[in-house]
């Protein structure tokens, strides 16, 4: 009979997981930074962060502040599978440093200090302007760098990446997700970059070229290709909130809790489209009021019409276009319809509603 208690069992899967995710700080100077960033041993990606949102002035005090040697906080790296490192966490530090010792580095201009409240002889200086002694001191200084290594199981890469990332203001919800999906490694980077080229598929692009500005400059094409097979296949993950639908939907393809065969599913998704455009263009997924279109596209409007078409996609395509668009516009303005999209449409009930409208809709043309 086992003896073994519950904290034993805690403490055991604890030191397993422990296990599972090898890492090693170093403390890295800035100088030794731009070296192996100059000899490629280094990747800066601006898909982890976009590159230079922090202004000129926040760039100037972290230079001051290196130079009244504050602390500043660490950074991290993935080791890849040929050794070079991948910045993960702290680009804007980095690049902000880079961009004022040696800025052809990374192809932007040198930066002039400004803003820099404490030492106010450091503003309008360029890192030639400071004297030796000072240069020497800004390449010598070093930042806490911690390594996670190749060996370390690609999930823990993912959820340490989530965790630091989380509710932070530097990413947008789909850039994360972007960036997580890299770090599962060769099928997590295949998934990503098929999201990325069926959002530039042209009757996709067509038909979502209401999506607010906004919106677009956050990926929002890219949320919207993965928010399609979320709708279509995965609903089960629906639970009111749409980030972390999003969210547990391709950690779930990515873990292969959801299959997800690759060339099948960006084939449905190009008929699906093409069929859109045909059929409804570019209002495809509006609100419509009086038989007109009105607004941008509505979210709820694209997954009810999205999904059913996808679902009934050989009717769809063989059916007159002037007769289905006249169906689906009328169904769409249906009480119904306008039930399963209106308050509380962050439902799964509601999801699987709106979707039944326009598919009996499609049925009926």
């Amino acid at each position: 009979m086992s003896t073994e208690t519950k904290q034993d069992r805690l403490v055991k899967e604890i030191d397993t997981k422990i296990g599972e995710v090898r890492t090693e700080a170093v403390d890295l100077s800035f100088g030794e930074i731009i070296n192996l960033q100059d000899n490629k041993e280094i990747k800066i990606d601006p898909e982890y962060q976009r590159l230079f949102r922090w202004s000129d002035e926040q760039k100037s005090r972290l230079v001051e502040s290196i130079l009244l040697r504050l602390p500043i906080p660490q950074i991290f790296f993935i080791e890849n599978e040929d050794g070079t490192l991948e910045l993960i966490d702290g680009l804007q530090r980095i690049s902000s440093m880079i961009q004022f010792i040696q800025s052809e580095l990374i192809g932007k201009k040198p930066l002039k200090l400004s803003g820099c409240n404490i030492i106010g002889n450091l503003n309008d200086c360029l890192f030639d302007d400071l004297p030796l002694a000072l240069k020497l001191q800004l390449k010598r200084s070093s930042v806490r760098a911690i390594i996670v290594k190749r060996q370390s199981k690609y999930f823990l890469r993912y959820e340490m990446f989530k965790r630091l990332n989380a509710g932070g203001s530097e990413l947008s919800e789909q850039e994360l997700r972007n960036c997580s999906a890299r770090l599962f490694g060769g099928w997590g980077i295949e998934f990503y970059n098929k999201i990325i080229e069926m959002s530039y598929h042209p009757s996709f692009v067509k038909t979502t070229e209401t999506l607010a500005d906004s919106d677009l400059e956050k990926r929002g094409r890219e949320e919207l290709s993965l928010r399609f097979f979320a709708a279509k296949d995965g609903s089960d993950y629906y639970a009111g909130h749409v980030a972390n639908w999003l969210d547990d939907f391709m950690e779930a393809v990515l873990l292969t809790r959801v299959p997800f065969p690759i060339k099948e599913k960006q084939a449905i998704f190009c008929r699906t489209f093409d069929c859109i455009e045909r059929v409804l263009g570019e209002s495809a997924f509006c609100k419509f009021k009086d038989n007109r279109p009105i607004g941008g596209l509505a979210p709820a409007h694209y997954e009810a019409i999205s999904v059913a078409f996808s679902r009934n996609i050989e009717k769809c395509e063989s059916t007159d276009k002037a007769k289905l668009y006249d169906t689906v516009t009328q169904a769409r303005q249906s009480a119904q319809f306008r039930e399963n999209v209106g308050p509380g449409a962050n439902k799964k009930s509601k999801l699987a509603g709106r979707v039944a409208v326009i598919e009996e809709a499609i049925k009926l043309a």
